[in-house]
């Protein structure tokens, strides 16, 4: 009898978690995947069976293509800031400063701020009679559109959710800084090396597979971006700086269409599961 409880008993533990994944991410994945071959536009209580006909039109869509595009954008922009800067800051604030706790508070002040609460912000600080217009004016330059000109609004956007994730990513690195071996430090030390020297032959190294988690989860996040677009843009203008997640959101509660809504979704599930893989076997190849 003990032996048949500890054989079993690992999946016992497992079992809650297996039940709470079930309800909250099977169900809904596989469910959306069956929504995903239905026609709403007609009846949002009697779709029609259309097969793949949703994800035809996605591909032939030049706004999807549009919306593909500027989600790329965001992730090429946004994640590498988000991955070097709080590097660079958790190296910074691990060292032996007086005051330094009041350093760390300040940086990671940000993401104690809601993200509707930022964006609102932001948005004050980029209108047209805002602080930032205010400021380029005094030195004699034209004011900028941030948030009106197509040129500039998703990267303002990028500016905010890099703004909001410096402190969440530095605590992570410096976390795993507090790790890293100290006689390694110390022969650092012995040897001459510099402050550089020192960090990069010994943290850098010793952070690889923080920087790939970071790297992974702000790459999630990047693609998954939708309240800063939705409170700060809407999407525009001229859909520049609608992401996909604002896309299906427009789908399925503007339009009510949720089977085209359901079809962005699962491509946007692989296009996540891709990238994922890509960062995984990057930074840990070695380890397969």
């Amino acid at each position: 009898m003990i032996s048949y409880y500890k054989k079993y008993a690992p999946y016992l533990f497992l079992l809650p978690a297996a039940i709470v994944l079930g309800i909250f991410f099977f169900i809904p994945f596989f469910d959306t995947v069956i929504l995903s071959f239905k026609d709403y536009s007609s009846s949002i209580y009697n779709p029609t069976w259309t097969g793949i006909s949703n994800y035809i039109y996605l591909m032939k869509s030049p706004e999807f293509y549009k919306v593909i595009f500027n989600t790329l954008i965001f992730l090429i922009c946004a994640v590498p800031l988000l991955a070097i800067i709080p590097l660079i800051l958790a190296i910074m604030v691990n060292q032996k400063i007086r005051g330094i706790t009041i350093y760390k508070l300040l940086i990671y002040l940000p993401v104690i701020v809601s993200i509707v609460v930022a964006a609102i912000a932001f948005k004050w600080l980029y209108a047209q009679n805002g602080i930032l217009n205010y400021i380029i004016s005094t030195a004699g330059l034209s004011p900028i559109g941030w948030l009106t000109d197509p040129r500039f609004s998703l990267y303002s956007v990028i500016i905010v959710t890099v703004w909001k994730g410096i402190g969440y990513y530095m605590m992570i690195y410096l976390a795993a800084l507090m790790s890293a071996p100290k006689d390694l430090y110390e022969a650092c030390d012995v040897d001459g090396a510099n402050f550089l020297q020192k960090h990069l032959t010994v943290s850098l190294p010793h952070l690889m597979p923080t920087l790939a988690l970071v790297t992974t989860i702000s790459s999630i996040s990047a693609l998954k971006v939708f309240a800063e677009i939705y409170v700060m843009t809407k999407g525009g203008p001229l859909n520049s700086s609608k992401t996909i997640v604002y896309y299906i959101y427009e789908r399925a509660f503007e339009n009510l269409d949720l089977g085209m809504a359901s079809a962005a979704s699962v491509i946007l599930l692989c296009i996540v599961m891709v990238f994922s893989i890509i960062n995984v076997v990057f930074f840990e190849g070695k380890k397969f």
